[in-house]
């Protein structure tokens, strides 16, 4: 009833083309970097391979977008600002879509809520350009432009002043369209992009990606360099998996270079840069074994499939999708990532050894004395000779431990070690960290955390080819549960079986546990189905008991493993070096931190000045 007159009834009416697209407005622009989105978009739509991007006042008095793609002529222009307007599908078939954009909803609303003014040309026509303000279109009028479009937006929300009250400080509003331009740019490695701020009559470069050559990989490992950093890949694993018409590829960081929030989180599905519940759980679920909760892994994955199997038009943003088959992709994302990290061995992140090379501190430079910085040939030989060992004494070099050994030739099974990843142990400080030797460099090795990784991965093993041991209920569990969660529940009830959680139907809306995993001891069988409920809601998949029994594994793998302090043999060090070697994952321990650091010679000598 009408608010007004409560007995006068509401009249249904049509609303005029300006309230229309207003609301359209409030729903595809959410801010400015939604127009710079929209506005980059289209030009990539247009084959466009250079854009360049103009802001002011981040985005809120000025958003310059120019193309050197296919331009519009004089007869598309208006069309292009009528809804529901667009070139890139013929509305005969929504889930066949290839393109960025395909509703037609982004210029109109934009005219609809600021200055926007259209400037193109196409090959063989005239230049021309059309203004709208607040949704009044003007005419079309002749310009000097070259091939491509530039669309010139102005006091963005003037049209609805209460939206600019909602919008965040210039500073916020320009890191906003600074990612969605680096998002874009990882999705066209081939497309080069130039984001400038102009605010204030001055012209600053915020961000500039060239074109790359190249084939998939190199192409886009160069352009992740150059927006993520050359960190990121330098510590990434190449991904290329398949899997009944899904591809993925991408880099995935190793656990050891992990971000302390999901920043570093990039997700692509057609090219198209998604925030998919499904993947971020699907990504957290196969680093779930690797890092602890509050460290997140860095990703830039691409999800490439017929468009027939993920719908596209589920949001007016276009930044959630739908797939067909969910748990396909989930399961190849997984298993595709867990094989990589496998692949990478007991490999840890480069950037350790700069971390741990930056938390030394070097003694303050003495004054030079110059006469003795380059002594004479004579005063060298001099030197040497006086310091040669005389008949009678060891090599210095072969004591060990208080003994004076034989010094070992050339080729003994010390010097081979040396060759080897983790090189040969040469001692033991504070009962707790193995220093080693490699060919190039030194290894530091916590003894206690690389050894829980390696009974973690063995107890991992067993329980693959043993099973889980379950437990039988001597009075089965009831669960009464809504018709609707009973379903979904039993849908998985194979895979829940698998891991020692047996349930089965009990009439109703019950379920009945009949066992549960026998290493879990003593649970509150009815919390935990309700928490496997809540998991499959929110990701459409379980992986809650697996990692309890998991986290009961790791519990079992740190206490079992040599603890710190305790004295160790040559030979023993020795041997958890090779089976760190031989081990998947043993670059970190269960808890995500890593199990070594390998420092470089040079970077030793870096640090004692003698290069």
């Amino acid at each position: 009833m009408n608010s007004v007159s409560p007995n006068m009834r509401p009249v249904i009416r049509q609303l005029d083309e300006s309230a229309v697209n207003r609301i359209a407005a409030g729903e595809v622009v959410e801010r400015p970097a939604s127009a710079v989105k929209e506005l980059v978009e289209n030009a990539i739509d247009a084959g466009a391979r250079r854009v360049t991007v103009e802001v002011a006042d981040g985005g809120k008095t000025l958003i310059r977008v120019s193309d050197d793609g296919c331009g519009m002529t004089e007869a598309e222009l208006p069309l292009a600002l009528s809804r529901h307007a667009t070139s890139k599908i013929d509305g005969s078939d929504l889930l066949n879509i290839h393109s960025f954009g395909f509703r037609g909803e982004a210029l109109p609303s934009l005219g609809a809520v600021g200055r926007l003014t259209l400037q193109s040309r196409a090959k063989g026509f005239d230049p021309v350009e059309l203004s709208v303000n607040g949704g009044a279109m003007g005419a079309v009028r002749p310009c000097a432009h070259g091939i491509g479009t530039t669309v010139t937006l102005r006091d963005l929300f003037y049209a609805t002043p209460a939206r600019l009250k909602f919008l965040r400080s210039d500073r916020a509003e320009m890191q906003a369209i600074s990612d969605v331009m680096k998002r874009l740019a990882m999705a066209e490695p081939s497309v080069g992009f130039v984001l400038r701020d102009v605010s204030g009559g001055e012209d600053r470069v915020s961000f500039r990606a060239d074109p790359e050559t190249g084939d998939l990989f190199d192409a886009l490992r160069g352009r992740l360099a150059r927006v993520i950093g050359g960190e990121f890949t330098e510590n990434a694993l190449p991904i290329d998996a398949t899997r009944d018409g899904f591809r993925l590829t991408g880099f995935a960081a190793l656990p050891t270079y992990s971000r302390g929030s999901a920043v570093a989180q990039f997700l692509f599905v057609n090219g198209r840069p998604v925030r998919d519940k499904l993947l971020i759980g699907a990504l957290r679920g196969a680093y779930a074994d690797f890092l602890s909760r509050d460290r997140h892994p860095a990703v830039a994955l691409f999800v490439d499939c017929d468009p027939q199997l993920v719908d596209v038009n589920v949001h007016p943003a276009k930044s959630e999708v739908r797939f067909r088959e969910p748990g396909l992709v989930r399961g190849l994302i997984v298993s595709a990532l867990r094989h990589a990290l496998a692949e990478a061995g007991h490999r840890a992140s480069s950037t350790l050894a700069g971390a741990t090379l930056g938390a030394m501190q070097v003694e303050p430079a003495q004054p030079r004395v110059y006469q003795m910085d380059r002594p004479s040939p004579l005063a060298r030989a001099a030197s040497y000779a006086a310091q040669a060992p005389q008949a009678g004494f060891a090599d210095l070099g072969a004591v060990w431990s208080g003994r004076v050994v034989e010094a070992e030739p050339a080729g003994t099974p010390d010097t081979v070690a040396e060759a080897l990843p983790l090189g040969a142990a040469r001692g033991q400080v504070h009962e707790n960290y193995i220093i080693a030797q490699t060919a190039d460099g030194v290894v530091i090795v916590d003894q206690h955390a690389a050894h829980e990784r390696l009974v973690y991965e063995k107890l991992k093993r067993q329980m693959a080819e043993t099973g889980v041991a379950a437990q039988a209920l001597l009075i089965p569990e009831v669960v009464d549960l809504s018709m609707g969660d009973r379903a979904r529940l039993l849908e998985h009830a194979e895979t829940l079986h698998r891991m020692g959680l047996s349930i089965e139907p009990f009439g109703g809306g019950a379920v009945a546990v009949r066992e549960t995993p026998a290493i879990l001891g003593e649970i509150n069988a009815g919390a935990l189905i309700r928490d496997i409920l809540d998991e499959l809601d929110d990701l459409g998949d379980s992986q809650l008991v697996q990692d309890k029994i998991e986290a009961i594994l790791s519990r079992v793998a740190c206490h079992g493993a040599i603890r710190s302090g305790r004295r160790m043999r040559a030979e023993e060090m020795d041997a958890l070096l090779r089976e760190m070697e031989a081990t998947p994952h043993s670059g970190q321990c269960n808890h995500g931190r890593p199990t070594y650091v390998e420092l470089k010679l040079s970077d030793i000598e870096r640090l004692f000045g003698r290069t």
